[in-house]
């Protein structure tokens, strides 16, 4: 940038220091000094290093904006002129994409878009690879306004991406367009940084008398009405134009070029107050990927604290155990590790160290960074000489145009296009062979979820809110926040009666885990889970064979023996996942569990064999085998259907516990072992696990430090489900009724009679034998439904509170109603069916992918959302029809058919190999009425029918 008399401002508040502002300025107008730092008299660069350097440390961004007219085709040629020019975030307008999501358009680059219409309009704003961890929001106003919010080391950067309408358009849209980005604006709070990108389709002009305050004096040409709107913008929300306050030359300036026409549309805006942080501004020439406009790009710097960034989690690549021939040769080095030897050591720190230093040498550490996005395979060589070929046409037609140049750079864009399309169709040619076969089939589940992935905008944030509602931005505060909640989360303990009395415990002698119960828990075991903080998954021991069968027999035997585990296995990792509501508070995350896989099979030794011990009552169907939900379901529409035939009153209440399995008192979990007749033995081996365990929560910027877990059962644990069904069989003893009165799936337990003031005091029994001992009853999620409700029947009261009164209740994931009508619930069947086919319509909706694949995906995926729970329902025939509708549209989406196209819905099943839903309901029907037979008269269902 060239300083000239006119634009040189002195700056008297920083003695040394010159600075530069393009254009007069009135001070007392502008509010100060504003202008960007240009040169200094003393010291230069090394002055300023040496200054931020004391003072923290900055981060520069290159932030662009271009009307790319179509996104279309063009996604990974974005990519890499962004890529090539160092462009970090780009708004981009005129995308003519349908759709509000995101989507990876190659190396690392991520489009968050929104568009209404494939023919007009749209605008997005892609992203790098490093700053997409960074959103915290997405906001879709419109197809004209969109806006991003970061996190970019502690600083928060707001990007809005805009479209105005174009001359000629009418002035109601026009004033709608300002209006919709007035908004945004005024919903963005003052001390954050805003920079808006846009294609304002006017001219602000070149001069800027009585405007100086907005804007500089270098813009193109004249000012015209739509010119003006975008100052008058600029004055209503204290912004300065960018463009125009920096010299360059006219080739340089100008934006957009059609015909013989040069003139400058496309502008970036920020605060005034952080026009200080930019320091460059100029359009990008010599680029294709437009024909009409060219990218603008700043240069901002923004200052912010030093920050240490969390090191990049590098995994072992484990899941190439699947493999024989990798799995033979990680035998073969672990022999070889072993000094030859074919039984491991006895030592479980020496034995698991062993494996995994084998593991990172045969299989391979990830870099803990990105993959190559597979959507663009097809980008070779090739296709970037010819597109580098094309833009240096268009560069020559630039500096020359002659119609020969012209004809050049037409033909060439031609060429490209071809080259492009056959270069992509031959790499997903041979991507759709390989996914057509049986060894690709897995591979194209993992497509679906990295598709599906892909399309969300935010799943987990840098900064969080502290309990006051104020964003901690440093990852030590974000870290110390997080392990706060969950800290408290897990350690809270409710109010309850210390026991008086005491229980015998039973002394007895337990024999030795035979081989065969641990090939039992190790088959039991699925492959493919996430590994816990040991490093060492069940793909090792099933890979290893008779060798991990017999040191896992040896190894538990020293642990039963000892009633001492391995220090290493009391570690517990947990990853947060991100549900609905506000991205940065930590009560809309939840903990997933990670633990040690060989503590998983030693839980499923223990558990076998407390399950030969223990006897739970029948009530109980949560994790207790031969049962399941369809059988608790089935129970309790049988009952109310009996009592609707018989005209009678059925009060039914749905008992919710809160946080039941974090909240129970361990001191009732081994009083509950013993009083089952539990083997003390047994019952100090469970304390061990749960003694000095060590809980680390792993969020976006790391781990945390750990922290003591003293209340409740582990999460995730293969144990805890049969401990909690032996808590609630003990404290539920004297309270429960036979079935179907009483009915539980682990904390969901529903209590039935036949008046109102029978269940009132039945609730009221369970309240008190539950709270008593630690577990505390919902006020807020407990309801209460009457079948054949006959007028002034009132409701039920708990402790004087009244219970919420419903017609419809969704229990263990079926909607029973108090009508007996099944008309909701098929409904949500529908509703859960499209979610499911959602998720996966990134391959269901590829026409490139054969229809057995397709029709396979959605009998495994989509099917068996729709036809859960559908066994016990008595389906009319318009509702089955309803459901058949649905799925028909599902899979003529799928396969690209519409209506129009006249093809039967029997050659569309046929394609997909899918059969009629209807049949699918009565087959299911009858498999699973095939199996009661089998049970003694002890189990619910069977008296009742």
């Amino acid at each position: 940038m060239r300083i000239v008399s006119t634009n040189f401002i002195p700056d008297q508040s920083r003695p040394g220091l010159t600075t530069t502002a393009i254009g007069a300025v009135d001070l007392q107008g502008a509010g100060g000094n504003w202008a960007t730092v240009g040169r200094r008299s003393k010291g230069g660069r090394r002055v300023r290093r040496q200054r931020e350097k004391r003072k923290g440390k900055s981060v520069g961004l290159r932030i662009g904006t271009l009307n790319v007219g179509t996104m279309t085709g063009k996604g990974r040629e974005l990519a890499d002129v962004m890529e090539r020019r160092k462009v970090d975030i780009l708004c981009v307008q005129e995308t003519r994409w349908k759709g509000s999501k995101a989507r990876s358009i190659g190396v690392g680059f991520k489009l968050f878009y929104y568009g209404v219409d494939s023919k007009r309009n749209g605008v997005g704003v892609v992203l790098k690879e490093e700053f997409v961890r960074n959103v915290l929001e997405v906001k879709r106003v419109s197809d004209r306004v969109m806006s991003l919010k970061l996190e970019i080391e502690g600083v928060m950067l707001n990007v809005v991406s805009g479209y105005a309408p174009q001359v000629g358009c009418e002035l109601e849209e026009k004033e709608r367009f300002w209006s919709e980005l007035d908004e945004v604006m005024e919903s963005i709070p003052t001390g954050e940084r805003v920079v808006i990108g846009a294609d304002f389709n006017g001219h602000v002009g070149e001069g800027n008398t009585g405007d100086e305050e907005v804007m500089g004096k270098f813009g193109v040409k004249e000012r015209n009405l739509e010119g003006q709107m975008v100052v008058d913008f600029a004055k209503r929300m204290d912004m300065g134009v960018v463009n125009t306050y920096f010299q360059k030359r006219e080739e340089h300036r100008v934006t957009y070029k059609s015909g013989g026409r040069r003139t400058q549309v496309d502008y970036i805006l920020c605060r005034r107050g952080n026009l200080k942080e930019i320091s460059d501004c100029k359009v990008v020439v010599g680029e294709s990927v437009a024909r009409q406009h060219r990218m603008v790009v700043c240069r901002m710097t923004l200052m912010v604290c030093k920050t240490k960034r969390s090191k990049i989690e590098k995994k072992t690549k484990w899941w190439k155990l699947k493999k024989e021939e990798c799995c033979e040769e990680f035998r073969q080095k672990l022999r070889q590790a072993l000094g030859g030897q074919v039984v491991l050591p006895d030592d479980w720190e020496t034995t698991a160290e062993v494996i995994r230093e084998t593991g990172r040498k045969v299989l391979g550490v990830s870099s803990g960074r990105r993959k190559e996005d597979k959507e663009t395979w097809w980008w070779n060589e090739e296709v970037q000489d010819s597109i580098q070929r094309k833009r240096l046409a268009k560069k020559k037609w630039d500096m020359d145009r002659t119609e020969e140049n012209r004809q050049e750079y037409k033909e060439l864009q031609r060429r490209v296009k071809r080259e492009v399309s056959k270069a992509k169709q031959k790499a997903y040619d041979e991507l759709y062979t390989r996914l057509d076969t049986r060894e690709g089939e897995k591979d194209l589940y993992r497509l679906a979820r990295q598709r599906d992935r892909d399309g969300k905008d935010v799943q987990q944030v840098r900064v969080i809110k502290d309990r006051d509602g104020r964003v901690l931005t440093s990852e030590e505060s974000v870290q110390r926040r997080w392990k706060e909640y969950f800290e408290e989360l897990m350690n809270e303990e409710n109010e309850r009666e210390k026991r008086v009395e005491g229980v015998n415990s039973v002394e007895q002698k337990v024999d030795k885990i035979r081989k065969d119960e641990v090939r039992k828990a190790l088959k039991r075991m699925k492959s493919g889970k996430a590994v816990g903080p040991d490093d060492i998954p069940v793909e090792v021991w099933k890979c290893l064979g008779e060798a991990a069968v017999e040191f896992l027999a040896n190894l538990f035997n020293r642990v039963l023996e000892s009633e001492r585990m391995p220090e290493e296995w009391r570690s517990v990792l947990v990853p947060i996942f991100k549900n609905k509501g506000d991205v940065q508070s930590c009560s809309n995350y939840r903990g997933i569990k990670l633990m040690s896989h060989t503590m998983k099979v030693w839980e499923r030794v223990v558990e076998a064999r407390l399950r030969k011990v223990v006897e739970i009552c029948e009530q109980q169907y949560g994790f207790m085998p031969r049962k399941s939900t369809t059988d608790a379901i089935f129970a309790l529409r049988i009952l109310m259907e009996k009592y609707r035939d018989g005209q009678k009153e059925l009060h039914c209440v749905f008992v919710d516990l809160e946080k039941a399995y974090d909240r129970v008192p361990r001191e009732e979990l081994w009083y509950c072992m013993r009083k089952s007749g539990v083997a003390e033995k047994y019952v100090r081996v469970v304390q061990d696990m749960y003694e000095r365990s060590r809980t680390v929560v792993r969020c976006a910027v790391g781990q945390t430090e750990e922290f003591k877990v003293e209340v409740g059962l582990h999460q995730g644990s293969a144990l805890s489900p049969f401990l909690f069904a032996m808590v609630m069989d003990q404290l539920s003893e004297e309270v429960r009724q036979e079935s179907p009165w009483t009915m539980m799936f682990a904390d969901d337990i529903v209590i039935c009679s036949e008046s109102r003031e029978q269940v009132e005091e039945n609730l009221e029994r369970w309240r008190f034998a539950l709270e008593r001992r630690g577990m505390k009853v919902s006020r807020s999620k407990t309801e209460y439904m009457c079948v054949n409700e006959r007028e002034g029947s009132g409701t039920v009261r708990l402790q004087g509170e009244e219970v919420k009164k419903v017609q419809e209740f969704k229990y263990l994931g079926s909607t029973v109603q108090s009508n007996g009508e099944c008309g909701k619930e098929v409904k949500k069947r529908v509703q859960a069916g499209w979610n499911g086919w959602r998720k996966v319509s990134g391959v269901l909706c590829d026409q490139k992918i054969s229809a057995r694949i397709k029709g396979k995906v959605y009998r495994t995926v989509v099917r068996p959302a729709m036809l859960y729970g559908l066994e016990t329902v008595s389906l009319r025939k318009r509702q089955e029809s309803e459901l058949e509708v649905a799925e028909l549209k599902m899979l003529r989406f799928s396969l690209g058919v519409t209506r129009l196209d006249r093809i039967r819905n029997e050659y569309i099943r046929g394609t997909a190999h899918v059969g009629r839903l209807g049949d699918k309901v009565r087959e299911a029907r009858l498999r699973w009425f095939g199996h009661v037979p089998t049970f003694s008269y002890q189990y619910t269902h069977c008296p009742i029918l």
